[in-house]
């Protein structure tokens, strides 16, 4: 059977190019957002692909949830997954539309998991440094880890660096026992 990503693909390419040449990448995004985190509540999972509950009416779920985002166009994509019995596929597909969105945009996103909160001076000069090493702009999400002890990793698509404390303590034990 085929993976989830690589049947919500053409999806997310399809809705992709309607949104790259209407020009309206930010409704798109919400209503593949809004449709997303939707279809990912445990209790509208329950309902697709129940006997009893039409695609016609989860479609109109998610549009009425989406209210007017997307207008005519995104209503019809909604409709299009549901006749394909693909509308539990909406997360994978508003993950992939954000990455070819993202390529388009030459943005990156970076998600910055710190022991304490940073400093609005400090998030700009790392937020500085990333787009140089990187070369695209970066849109930076934080979160806390007290965990960490100090310092912070920061993840950007497949580059990883841990300066975390807690990193370097794991590195300097495993030296340790090697």
């Amino acid at each position: 059977m085929a993976d989830r990503a690589t049947i919500a693909r053409p999806y997310a390419r399809a809705a992709f190019a309607y949104a790259h040449d209407a020009k309206d990448f930010a409704s798109w995004s919400k209503l593949l957002g809004v449709a997303a985190v939707a279809a990912s509540d445990p209790r509208v999972a329950r309902l697709i692909g129940h006997p009893k509950v039409t695609d016609g009416e989860l479609v109109g779920l998610f549009a009425d949830l989406a209210g007017k985002v997307g207008g005519v166009a995104g209503r019809n994509f909604l409709g299009t997954l549901g006749e394909n019995k693909r509308l539990a596929l909406l997360p994978e597909i508003a993950a992939q539309f954000e990455v070819l969105r993202a390529e388009v945009e030459n943005v990156i996103d970076v998600e910055v998991i710190a022991a304490r909160e940073i400093a609005a001076p400090q998030q700009k000069r790392l937020t500085d440094a990333l787009k140089r090493r990187l070369g695209r702009d970066v849109r930076m999400h934080t979160r806390i880890d007290e965990s960490l002890i100090g310092g912070a990793i920061v993840r950007a698509g497949d580059l990883v660096i841990d300066g975390s404390l807690k990193g370097r303590l794991a590195r300097l034990g495993s030296a340790l026992t090697n």
